[in-house]
């Protein structure tokens, strides 16, 4: 039994990470660009908020600070496998909120990496370690340099290998062998592997070669591996020990969860110039927390920050946030809610 389920965790990890590489390839480079400011500022205020709130109910529930702040930085997550398929199938991955959604997501697990490594220093010292945030901080800054290095000279050689025709099937194969690489380094450095695979992609997005890249990497991924990632998240779930207030705790976290993102990310695409429709779709865009916070959530059952009976509550939320962001979607992005804020404006 346990074989099986590291099998299928193996085997949902390539799902992900071939979910990513395709979403950056997809990514138009020059929107995103333009959206990088947006982008930050709807990432940073929709890590705020929830975190705030996550933070102040579980104090409401008698528990401890530290265990309410690391509650709160699960809850900053947002799980941009979730979205980017459902924006990929709507085919709205390349507009304008998507591209702000996808990157402020990106940007979303990065400041959850960084605030889930303070907090778990802080949870074995008591405070947070200036040197520990330091050598993190430098951590990022060599995944980025190397991004630049690796994405420059790949992109170079599948333009060459792909003008050149040089066996189309090749550039393929380099180009998922790349897209791991990436991914386990940004392991290695404590950083997600999604985002060493979107970064993979993304570098490859201008290429010439993307749309074949892209086309055979889909087939790999959404015919079998990324399947098998969607069954991991509720296989996840485990309702041993559940009381009425573990059902009440997840039912106000889960409502605290929408509405934080709402919120924040709202804000956040208001500040930039959003119209109210597009504020609408970033938030319902990054309301899902899927496979990152089970990853933060998993953490913190190793290192003693959390109790089987809270994991058991957050896991519910993850999988009912994982269940409603498909559907926001579909009704931030449909024609009947365009017609309502036409005539609104």
């Amino acid at each position: 039994m346990v074989e099986r389920s590291e099998i299928i965790a193996i085997l949902a990890e390539i799902g992900v990470v071939l979910l990513m590489f395709s979403a950056g390839l997809e990514t138009d480079l020059q929107e995103l660009r333009k959206a990088l400011k947006a982008s930050i500022i709807i990432a940073v205020i929709g890590a705020i908020v929830p975190l705030g709130g996550a933070f102040a109910l579980a104090l409401a529930f008698g528990i401890d600070p530290i265990e309410s702040m690391f509650i709160g930085v699960i809850f900053t997550a947002t799980s941009i496998s979730i979205t980017v398929d459902v924006l990929h199938e709507m085919g709205k991955l390349q507009t304008k909120t998507g591209t702000a959604i996808l990157g402020a997501a990106v940007i979303d697990d990065i400041l959850g990496i960084i605030l889930l490594s303070l907090i778990m220093g802080a949870g074995e010292t008591g405070s947070i370690s200036v040197l520990d945030t330091g050598l993190l901080l430098g951590k990022i800054l060599i995944f980025f340099v190397i991004v630049w290095v690796a994405g420059t000279i790949m992109f170079k050689l599948i333009s060459y290998l792909s003008e050149k025709n040089l066996r189309l099937r090749r550039i393929s194969i380099i180009s998922l062998a790349f897209c791991f690489i990436m991914a386990y380094l940004a392991d290695i450095l404590s950083i997600s592997s999604i985002a060493g695979a979107y970064f993979a992609g993304l570098s490859l997005c201008s290429s010439k070669a993307e749309r074949y890249i892209e086309e055979r990497s889909a087939v790999l991924s959404f015919l079998f591996f990324s399947p098998i990632f969607f069954v991991s998240v509720g296989l996840h779930a485990t309702f041993d020990g559940l009381t009425f207030n573990t059902v009440l705790l997840a039912f106000l976290l889960l409502i605290m969860a929408i509405i934080t993102k709402f919120i924040g990310c709202g804000l956040g695409a208001k500040i930039c110039g959003f119209t109210n429709r597009e504020c609408l779709q970033v938030g319902s865009g990054m309301v899902s927390r899927g496979e990152v916070a089970i990853i933060i959530a998993t953490k913190g059952i190793v290192i003693g920050l959390l109790n089987t009976r809270l994991f058991s509550a957050i896991i519910i939320v993850v999988i009912l946030t994982t269940l409603i962001t498909p559907l926001l979607l579909k009704i931030a992005y449909s024609d009947k809610q365009k017609k309502k804020s036409t005539s609104g404006t």
